[in-house]
């Protein structure tokens, strides 16, 4: 009689150790440590596209017009580019083409770089944010709540603004600052050079910062850029060295996804005496931008 308790204790026993075990099982699963987190998204872009191939030959003529007076086997090489060296096309690739006509030389530079971010918890797209913003800051583009003389003013000494220069030199010549500093002891002269500015302005409305009468002033400036890819931002350097000709650099960088866009658009007028034309090379530039961008929508 007293066998057959024990066996139900031992058959008790062996039950409670099963549960025991499975218990434990589902407790380990359960702890904070174990829990998987999903990866970050990858990136839109998984490839470049071919970047002598990115611009069209009838965009090129147009960048590049000096080229047409070359001879046609120069033309062709000139439209060909040159593609910049690279270790891994899927993460970076560019090309420039230059042309060096007799009466001026002009360069289209474009670099496609795709960021990948390797720590699982960033995104690609956040990680492109970040090289994004570390190039918008380093072009030290001037402040947005500056009135326009005041980012001529900042951006003329280390930049060579496009139009800061010139501007300085229409008050210097006897602008609005010119008027301020006049005095009840000015000559009749003075006073009549005055009134003659007076209804000069009346007349052409306020041109200072490049507008036109009766329109707002058109911003020049290098400046962030609204309606170009996730982010945007345009620059204008404007150098001389010496008694070379004046050198313009306009570059608009971009961002859509997690590949960043690089445009830099250069022209060296033949004579020192000319500056190249602001207006000109950003409208270019940006409309190249543009292009560039649909490539990527497509």
């Amino acid at each position: 009689m007293a066998y057959v308790p024990g066996a139900v204790l031992i058959a008790a026993l062996v039950a409670g150790c099963s549960a025991g075990t499975e218990g434990d099982v589902s407790a380990s699963d359960s702890k904070p440590g174990t829990l998987t987190t999903s990866a970050a998204p990858p990136g839109k872009y998984r490839t470049l596209p071919e970047a002598c191939r990115a611009i069209p030959l009838s965009t090129l003529k147009d960048l590049l017009p000096g080229a047409a007076q070359l001879p046609e086997a120069q033309q062709d090489k000139v439209y060909e580019g040159t593609p910049a060296g690279t270790f891994d096309t899927d993460r970076r690739v560019g090309c420039r083409w230059t042309s060096d006509a007799p009466d001026a030389s002009r360069s289209i530079a474009i670099d496609f770089e795709r960021v990948v971010s390797y720590d699982p918890a960033v995104s690609d797209d956040d990680r492109a944010r970040e090289v994004y913003a570390k190039k918008e800051d380093a072009a030290d583009l001037p402040s947005a709540s500056l009135a326009p003389d005041d980012a001529d003013r900042e951006t003329a000494s280390p930049k060579s603004s496009p139009t800061g220069n010139e501007k300085a030199g229409a008050k210097s010549d006897g602008g609005t600052d010119g008027k301020k500093d006049a005095t009840p002891d000015s000559s009749a002269t003075g006073s009549a050079d005055d009134a003659a500015g007076d209804a000069t302005g009346d007349a052409e409305g306020d041109t200072a910062d490049g507008g036109t009468a009766g329109s707002p002033a058109e911003n020049l400036q290098p400046r962030v850029l609204d309606t170009l890819g996730d982010s945007a931002f345009l620059d204008d350097v404007l150098t001389r060295a010496g008694s070379t000709a004046q050198h313009r650099t306009v570059s608009v960088v971009f961002r859509t996804s997690n590949v960043i866009v690089t445009i830099e658009y250069t022209a060296q007028p033949a004579l020192s005496t000319e500056a190249p034309d602001s207006k000109e090379l950003q409208e270019k530039a940006q409309a190249l931008g543009e292009k560039l961008v649909d490539t990527f929508s497509e």
